[in-house]
């Protein structure tokens, strides 16, 4: 399995976290997924001694339950990684007024005992970009349910629902829109302070 590592050095207010690890989960297999660059900006700012892996789910197979007699390895791959993050952050389209395909098959898998259910009580980040005018909404009140059921530990805000994502981004994949940065350092505030806490 193919992953993308990103590994940042920093401190917070004088308090020395390491080995933070965060696994990003983009709900789009596009090469130039504008989630996908969200994610990569998430991992260009976090704090330093942080490692930003970005999953590849181009491999996982659909579900079936059949296939857990002889698990994908794909599957297995993406479950410890999950399993061994502090947080998973989680960014994805919308179609057709909810999740992706892509996206709740990965979290039906990530949903079986056979992998040890590596989402249960695992902080969990969500935010979303679209083309169209409403920024994901709906997906993410579907996403929200669906990590509920799986147990997740959800951040319940800021929500990032970034509309109209064509003119958000640059050429180079990049975030020029100085509203979206900041809800995204927001985020990225959140997810600090809720590991900082699961930590104490």
């Amino acid at each position: 399995m193919t992953r993308r590592v990103f590994r940042l050095q920093n401190t917070k207010a004088g308090i020395m976290m390491k080995n933070i690890k965060i696994v990003g989960i983009c709900g789009s297999l596009r090469k130039d997924s504008i989630n996908k660059n969200l994610l990569l900006h998430i991992s260009r700012n976090l704090p330093e001694n942080y490692t930003f892996v970005l999953a590849d789910l181009s491999e996982i197979p659909l579900y079936n339950s059949d296939s857990e007699e002889d698990l994908p390895q794909a599957v297995k791959g993406l479950a410890e990684q999950v399993k061994h993050a502090d947080a998973v952050l989680i960014s994805s389209p919308e179609y057709n007024s909810s999740v992706t395909g892509v996206l709740k098959n990965t979290l039906d898998w990530l949903s079986r005992p056979i992998v040890d259910t590596p989402l249960s009580n695992k902080i969990v980040a969500i935010m979303g970009a679209t083309p169209g005018i409403l920024g994901t909404v709906r997906a993410q009140l579907h996403l929200r349910e669906i990590l509920f059921a799986l147990n997740a530990q959800i951040i319940r805000r800021p929500e990032v629902l970034i509309p109209h994502a064509s003119t958000k981004f640059n050429e180079f994949g990049e975030i020029v829109d100085e509203r979206a940065v900041v809800v995204l350092k927001q985020l990225i505030e959140a997810l600090v302070e809720e590991i900082k806490r699961s930590k104490q």
